[in-house]
């Protein structure tokens, strides 16, 4: 944009002005959305659907008024773009920013707060102007840790997800170090990847996409291939990898209250036998993906016959016991203490869960009740030699605990009576010239007492 531009668009009013000189952004070309750019971004990249985008704004009417701005508030606003969490023309206008841009949208109130406006802020019908400045974005993190990042190229479409155990098509293309080293299509069930060499991150993906829709996914080596790799990719352990996956079509699988018990039961054990393979393999995230699902169609039912009850009752306790096992070899000791409490509600000398979840306490360095829990399991079976042998272990790490416990005290005693000792010799010289003082007053002093007398 040139000078006599930017001179001529300061005598027009905004909207006319923004009309004229600003591109129409709006889906039906109706001006709806016009956007003016103030400072070019100084990246190629635009954020897409789901980024979190961080921006900071300041919004004005028509006449000038400003109604709200961040700036004001030196809090910069985040977001997840094109979820609806703000208006339209901010879905729209942030969509087409590069980072570092500032650039002014006028939105007419169809795409901002509509009819109604908002209460003692924006009148009903308002057009309204927003100077944005895209501070920064990045993809939507779909686990806590962050190992999953998705960024959605093509949004999909309608509203429905692929749920667990649901058949989806796929085409997916890998790379790794810029390097494609997977792409082809193929089909699989939601929760069994593994079995196709797709990796565990692509595979919890599925349940978040749509039909239609494509979209990178960014995988740290835990999502990945691991600390194993993967040698019929060339992958090396701990490789970061990024896959573009598009979900071509999904059949559902039957959702939990969809289901008769027979057809939960006939599947749970399917299931289960699915997940033993998993945990023999050392797919232990795997197997747990497995695991939940039976815990997720059985644990409610009750009330049935007592020969179907007996097998929801089998079932769920063996099924506890396994997640607890995983729980373990993946160091999750408190989600495994938590499946050990489960089986040990339904049978409260249960062999396997007192002593799974003594050694998941051990691990937590709770000594005494891992201690107590293995002595619960002599109490069961007296001839359990490995619970012997873990209570020597807790009586060792609480004697141990116990000496660690004494030296560090013992050091923090010896580190206060030497600071005492220390402020008591320095006050000991002022102490002394006082009493002194005290048994020999000054002579003046003590001439006027003579002079008195």
């Amino acid at each position: 944009m040139s000078t006599d531009q930017a001179v001529k668009m300061d005598s027009q009013p905004p909207d006319s002005m923004m009309t004229e000189w600003g591109v129409d952004l709006s889906p039906k070309q109706d001006k709806g959305v016009c956007k003016v750019i103030m400072r070019p971004g100084d990246e190629a990249e635009y954020p897409m659907t789901g980024d979190r985008v961080c921006v900071h704004y300041t919004g004005k009417l028509l006449n000038g008024k400003k109604f709200d701005s961040s700036r004001d508030r030196n809090k910069p606003f985040t977001f997840n773009l094109g979820r609806g969490q703000v208006i339209k023309a901010w879905d729209i206008g942030i969509a087409s920013m590069k980072k570092g841009e500032v650039c002014q949208l006028m939105c007419h109130s169809e795409y901002a707060y509509g009819v109604s406006g908002s209460p003692s802020k924006i009148p009903p019908k308002s057009t309204l102007i927003f100077e944005i400045e895209l501070l920064n974005f990045k993809g939507e993190e779909l686990t806590e840790d962050g190992g999953v990042i998705r960024r959605i190229k093509q949004k999909g479409e309608g509203f429905s997800n692929p749920n667990e155990g649901a058949i989806v098509e796929v085409h997916l293309e890998g790379r790794s170090g810029g390097r494609v080293f997977d792409s082809r299509d193929v089909q699989f069930v939601v929760g069994e990847g593994e079995d196709h060499s797709i990796p565990l991150g692509v595979d919890r993906t599925m349940e978040k996409m749509q039909k239609g829709e494509c979209c990178l996914i960014y995988l740290k080596p835990q999502y990945g291939f691991g600390d194993e790799g993967k040698p019929e990719f060339h992958i090396e352990p701990n490789a970061e990898l990024v896959y573009q996956v598009t979900l071509k079509d999904f059949e559902k699988a039957k959702e939990s209250w969809e289901m008769s018990i027979e057809e939960k039961l006939e599947q749970a054990v399917g299931v289960k036998h699915k997940g033993t393979q998993y945990f023999k393999a050392g797919r232990y995230v795997q197997a747990m993906l497995q695991y939940q699902k039976i815990v997720a169609w059985l644990e409610m039912e009750c009330g049935l016959a007592e020969e179907k009850q007996r097998a929801v009752h089998d079932l769920i306790l063996v099924t506890q016991l396994n997640l607890a096992m995983c729980h373990l070899r993946l160091r999750e000791y408190t989600h495994a203490v938590e499946s050990c409490d489960k089986v040990i509600e339904l049978d409260s000398s249960n062999e396997k869960a007192l002593y799974r979840r003594g050694e998941a306490r051990l691990l937590k360095n709770e000594f005494s009740l891992a201690l107590r829990d293995f002595g619960r399991v002599l109490e069961v079976n007296p001839k359990n030699r490995a619970a012997r042998t873990q209570i020597s272990v807790c009586k060792r790490k609480i004697r141990e605990h116990h000496e660690m416990d004494k030296r560090t005290y013992a050091n923090m005693f010896q580190k206060f009576a030497e600071r005492d000792a220390k402020v008591r010799k320095t006050k000991l010289p002022r102490d002394d010239s006082t009493k002194e003082e005290r048994n020999n007053p000054p002579a003046k002093h003590r001439r006027r007492s003579r002079e008195h007398l």
